[in-house]
This record gives structure tokens, C-alpha cells and sequence, in this order.
């Protein structure tokens, strides 16, 4: 697992897949959770046979501890 956090946009990815596997556009589907539902956007993204291989989260400074934000690879 794999987590980057990109602060200039306050966006957490978290990779489900193997470094190996991370590729450009392997994903094939996104599904958007309802921000009411949720307190801020998280979108699930899925490969090319259904499986989840990651989930990105905005606002990630209101939604996650801070020491996951601190572990994550800073990537802008």
C-alpha cells in the first residue's frame, strides 16, 4: 500500500495495488461518494475487472489524523 499526500490541493491517495501495478489509466471506473453523506469528496477508483485500487480523499486535512498525513509521501 501506498499513500501520497499532495498539500497544495489537501488530497490523499491511497493505492490498493502494487507499485508494479500503478500505471497510467489503470483506472477504468471512479465512483464518487456523496460529500453530504461523507463531510468531503472520496472517490473510489476501480480497475479494468472491478477491483478496488484506490481511494482518493479532498479535503484530507479535516477528514484524517494527522499522523497519516505525516506518513504519507509528500508529492506538491
Amino acid at each position: 500500500m501506498k499513500i501520497t499526500y499532495d498539500k497544495s490541493v489537501d488530497a490523499v491517495y491511497i493505492y490498493l495495488i502494487s507499485n508494479d501495478d500503478i500505471k497510467p489509466a489503470w483506472v477504468q471506473k471512479t465512483y464518487p461518494c456523496d460529500p453530504s453523506e461523507v463531510g468531503g469528496m472520496i472517490n473510489l477508483d476501480f480497475d479494468k475487472d472491478g477491483h478496488l485500487g484506490g481511494v482518493e480523499i479532498l479535503d484530507a486535512s479535516k477528514t484524517l489524523p494527522k499522523e497519516l498525513l505525516d506518513s504519507a509521501e509528500i508529492i506538491g
